[in-house]
This record gives C-alpha cells, sequence and structure tokens, in this order.
C-alpha cells in the first residue's frame, strides 16, 4: 500500500513537473487557449468596467464576482505564448518573444493590477473600484500599445 501510494504521489510530482508547453499539441492550440483567455479576461473585466463607468448600473455583487474571474482569467494566456506561436491566426508581435522578460514583466504588472480590483471589487466601494479599474486599463494598454497587432 505504501509503495501504491508513494508511486502515485510522484507520478503526480513529475505531471506537475511538465513544461507548459506540454499540454499543447500544436502552436495553434497554444494560440487558441490564449485567445480565448484573453477573451473571457476581458469580457468580465468590461462588466466591471462599464459599472465603473456609469454605463450599467452599479451591482456590488456582480462587480465582485466579475473581478474575481477576470483575475483568476489573467493567469492563463501567459503559458501559451511558446515556440511557434508567433505566426498563424495571430495578433502577437514578434517583440514578444524578442523582448520576453519586458513581456512578462508587463503581464506581471496587468495581473498585480487585477488582483488590487479584485480586492477593491470586495469593499463594494465605487470610488475604490473606478481607481482600481483605471490601472488595470492602463496596464492593458501599455501591453497592447507594445505587444498587440492592431
Amino acid at each position: 500500500m505504501n509503495r501504491l501510494m508513494l508511486a502515485t504521489a510522484a507520478l503526480a510530482g513529475f505531471m506537475t513537473a511538465l513544461p507548459a508547453a506540454a499540454q499543447f499539441a500544436k502552436p495553434e492550440d497554444a494560440i487558441k487557449y490564449r485567445k480565448g483567455a484573453f477573451t473571457v479576461m476581458a469580457a468580465h473585466f468590461g462588466r466591471v468596467a462599464a459599472m465603473a463607468n456609469g454605463k450599467i448600473p452599479f451591482d456590488a455583487k456582480a462587480a465582485a464576482d466579475n473581478a474575481e474571474i477576470a483575475t483568476m482569467m489573467s493567469k492563463l494566456p501567459y503559458t501559451a505564448f511558446t515556440e511557434g506561436t508567433d505566426k498563424g491566426e495571430t495578433r502577437a508581435k514578434p517583440e514578444i518573444w524578442a523582448e520576453n522578460d519586458k513581456f512578462k514583466a508587463a503581464a506581471s504588472k496587468m495581473q498585480d493590477e487585477m488582483a488590487k480590483l479584485n480586492a477593491a471589487a470586495k469593499t463594494g466601494d465605487m470610488g475604490t473600484i473606478k481607481a482600481a479599474v483605471g490601472a488595470v486599463g492602463q496596464s492593458c494598454k501599455a501591453c497592447h500599445d507594445n505587444y498587440r497587432k492592431d
């Protein structure tokens, strides 16, 4: 029984240690994955931003729920910027791979700002949420300006 448990634990450890690229059979799969993650993140962030900008009525619970989802989604797309995903149906600029450290720093900044939005949304205070939405928007725009083709 102990050997079975040890083997299971070892297998689980091995599986979690696999490189992120191993989850995508083809570069096209990685591109689809990251596009999907960005789309879902943008949809949920957009709902909070619409409330902050007065375009839709403020609903504290909806703001908190959407901020939570957007924050979670902000962590997903970056494992899909793997080798070979700079070609195909993508708006990713070559600078992502040429300036990978800067790109990762920009992604990290956005994730940090998204986490702050998540915390702000949980307060239910519109002023705090509005400020956090602005910071997230600025970090998104900075990355789009430098790393996304339009």
